[in-house]
């Protein structure tokens, strides 16, 4: 570790305490002492049961599902540390919810991804460190120093195990036009070529799809996104795939498995051989299954942790 004028400690609410003890292991420390739970009529009630004056403290919690018990869980154990007179305070956000309320679809829409960056930086948070938010823009609704880590390079590190990333055939394919600087980026680092999934949506969490850019007859493929949440759009692109593309075969990764309402029987009965995933959600029991890998960013986030700690370049991580 390196030295530093004030002592680091970690902290972790409830949304995924295996990736926060995981990043403590990395970093050859313990989460510190705190207890955070609910009284009888709900509210969030949290202890920090260890002093923090002067410390450069770090609080690991997405905010997945349940996303407002998670957001509040992390406001206040903010609020609690700045009262305690930490020195300086990172929210450690591996799943940034709210993302996708980035802008006004509508008149009279809110935009509750700045409200929740109002939120923060009120609570009391010296700086943001997160993983492919949805709307990379997002960084600029924070009034404070926002670290932007990429999810690619990590899935990448994993894949290149992977037998079918030897294929000669491999292509990378962005299931959406929103999606295709990502895959390019994937596409770049495997040295493949890329596809997009055309599609139209006629209403929220419904696809249909309509084409595919460019030549997948008879190749493997892989599909590429930042998250996957009812599982429609990853599921619709693979089948269009298969059966409109001719594709030998698909595969799938994301960095955020949501996994909401029928994504476990979607992806279950998908023509998606595998779905690779990084561990920022904490996926319950029920979603175990032979069709989906999970990938650890505990690494990346203490290396990240380490060089906010001392002060040095985060963005080495980006390769």
């Amino acid at each position: 570790m390196v030295v530093h004028g004030s002592k680091i400690m970690l902290f972790a609410g409830n949304s995924n305490i295996p990736l926060a003890k995981a990043i403590a292991d990395k970093l050859k420390m313990k989460l510190g002492e705190a207890e955070v739970g609910r009284f009888s009529d709900g509210e969030c009630s949290v202890h920090i049961g260890e002093t923090v004056r002067g410390c450069d403290v770090f609080v690991i919690q997405s905010t997945s599902y349940p996303v407002n018990d998670n957001l509040m869980e992390m406001l206040v154990m903010i609020d609690a540390l700045r009262r305690a007179s930490a020195g300086r305070i990172t929210a450690v956000i591996p799943y940034f919810g709210y993302a996708r309320q980035d802008r006004k679809a509508r008149a009279r829409d809110p935009i509750t991804a700045k409200l929740v960056a109002d939120l923060l930086t009120g609570a009391g948070a010296d700086r943001i460190l997160t993983m492919d938010l949805h709307a990379p823009q997002i960084q600029g609704f924070f009034d404070i120093p926002v670290d932007h880590l990429l999810g690619i390079p990590v899935l990448c590190r994993a894949l290149m195990k992977q037998n079918f990333i030897k294929d000669d055939n491999l292509i990378v394919v962005s299931p959406d036009v929103g999606s295709v600087g990502r895959a390019r980026q994937m596409a770049q680092k495997l040295n493949s070529t890329l596809a997009i999934v055309d599609k139209r949506r006629p209403k929220a969490n419904v696809m249909e799809v309509m084409n595919i850019v460019g030549d997948v007859k008879g190749k493997t493929c892989l599909l590429v996104d930042d998250m996957i949440d009812t599982a429609g759009t990853i599921t619709q692109g693979a089948k269009a795939l298969i059966e409109v593309g001719g594709a030998k075969q698909v595969f799938a990764c994301c960095t955020h498995a949501v996994l909401s309402g029928p994504a476990m029987d979607r992806l279950n009965n998908s023509v998606i051989e595998k779905v690779f995933i990084l561990d920022t959600i904490e996926q319950p029991k029920e979603h175990k299954s032979s069709k989906i890998e999970e990938i650890t960013v505990a690494s990346i986030f203490a290396d990240a942790i380490e060089s906010i700690y001392g002060d040095l370049p985060v963005s080495k991580l980006y390769e």
